[in-house]
């Protein structure tokens, strides 16, 4: 049985931040699930380029609200508490309207401590 709360990770080596965001990472791949599951919190005002090429990945917004554009066909979504996108390796954009909580899930699972490269991917799995 697996049982963290924010609490209890927010601090450690799975309390991960970048510019404008942070993801408290509350199941990895050591967990042994297949998936990572993360609260994610975005500043308001961030400017993202994200493409998960290497990663499914699937957030569900709980607070805040967004603009994700789709960076290879322009079109443009308007997320806020409620809404689910999963981007299927698609290049995509996030503006930031207001501070944004989310929980994101990954397959491959993440270790835990991964951050954006330059082209807003993690890199692929080391299996």
């Amino acid at each position: 049985m697996i049982v963290r709360s924010i609490d209890t990770v927010a601090g450690t080596d799975l309390d991960v931040a970048g510019e404008g965001w942070r993801a408290v990472r509350l199941l990895v791949r050591d967990d042994g699930l297949g998936f990572s599951l993360s609260e994610t919190t975005v500043e308001a005002g961030a400017e993202l380029d994200l493409w998960y090429k290497h990663h499914q990945e699937a957030c569900f917004v709980i607070e805040g609200e967004a603009e994700l554009t789709e960076r290879d066909t322009g079109v443009v979504h308007r997320l806020g508490p409620g809404s689910l996108y999963a981007p299927e390796h698609d290049r995509h954009h996030v503006s930031v309207r207001s501070p944004l909580r989310l929980v994101c899930v990954f397959n491959p699972a993440l270790t835990g401590h991964e951050t954006h490269d330059a082209d807003g991917s993690y890199l692929p799995p080391d299996d």
